[in-house]
């Protein structure tokens, strides 16, 4: 298996693919974005191993954002060959039209629960109708959780670990002595995933991305190649972190309300986050929401209506937990 590092001007952070052509197959997992830049840089790097698009006989999708989906159609059309995707995803890898009306609707309404401003709402929908990609969508076959794939000499084993997207998969394998895992953006070294805004069809989805964490700490990989950046040494430690990062997360989101009292999404979003720009309209206030749901559920944050406050005596506990912290640091 091999990492090839891919450009990413429709987002944020270079992209991987990677590629199994040590056998009778040429398989790829994820194709990074759609744009000519990459598909130029793709192109290169297989010519200097020696194979072409038209080569390729499966393609395996971590999820469906097109930064990870975007020449697959295109390589599909050149080669004919088989794109696999979790089932939850496979509608919008493929374009369909029903499924992206559902999606945008259901976007609309949580920017309107979020509070997040007109102006911002209009910068999210230019960046988030699927019809302004210029990409060619692939036909796909669908696969479950625990599915198992013989790629040459390979076996790659799905594992659903939703959160950041519904149907995010990441793909374990043995690569010689070492356990690995591609990762796809279930588990990334530099920067945590969004939670809540990325993918809004994700119900609990703080929740959900916590468990997928879990499993990765629970599997204790040697190595995890990412959807993005290098490969991950010690992905266990990794995905502990995340966790923990979360867990300051919520504690910074109940100090916001235990100062700002009532307030919507956007309102935690801004003072978490400050302003926003971009898709960060979108990812701030859909962090700031999967906590808030997460708070909700665990009995510490009330809702009304859009506003989130907090629960009776949560108030008096995070004046202790405060007190606790600064003597344990001082």
């Amino acid at each position: 298996m091999e990492r090839i590092p891919l450009s990413n001007s429709a987002f944020e952070g270079d992209n991987n693919a990677y590629l199994f052509a040590d056998g009778d197959e040429v398989v790829m997992v994820d194709t990074g974005d759609w744009m000519a830049t990459t598909r130029e840089q793709l192109e290169a790097e297989f010519a200097d191993r020696g194979v072409s698009f038209a080569d390729v006989d499966r393609i395996f999708l971590t999820h469906w954002h097109h930064d990870h989906v975007g020449l697959a159609g295109e390589i599909q059309a050149e080669s004919d060959a088989a794109v696999y995707a979790h089932a939850a995803d496979a509608p919008l890898i493929e374009g369909d039209d029903d499924a992206w009306a559902d999606l945008q609707e259901l976007q609309e309404a949580y920017f309107e629960s979020w509070g997040i401003p007109e102006a911002g709402r209009e910068v999210l929908r230019e960046r988030m109708i699927h019809g302004g990609v210029s990409m060619e969508f692939p036909d796909v076959t669908t696969f479950e959780d625990g599915a198992t794939f013989t790629v040459n000499d390979t076996e790659l084993t799905a594992v659903h670990t939703s959160g950041h997207a519904a149907g995010l998969c990441i793909f374990e394998f043995e690569n010689g002595d070492s356990r690995d895992v591609i990762s796809g953006d279930a588990l990334l070294p530099v920067y945590t995933p969004n939670v809540g805004g990325a993918d809004v069809r994700v119900d609990q989805p703080l929740e959900k991305y916590l468990g997928a964490l879990q499993r990765i700490v629970d599997a204790d990989y040697d190595r995890a190649w990412p959807g993005h950046r290098d490969p991950i040494d010690d992905p266990a430690d990794r995905a502990a972190y995340i966790i923990h990062h979360h867990e300051e997360r919520s504690y910074r989101v109940l100090d916001a309300l235990d100062r700002l009292g009532p307030c919507d999404t956007w309102t935690v979003s801004a003072d978490l986050f400050g302003d926003l720009e971009d898709i960060h309209i979108l990812h701030g206030p859909g962090e700031s929401y999967a906590h808030l749901e997460h708070l909700e559920r665990d009995g510490t944050v009330v809702r009304d209506g859009d506003e989130y406050r907090l629960a009776d005596g949560v108030s008096d506990r995070l004046a202790a937990l405060s007190e606790e912290r600064w003597e344990l640091e001082y």
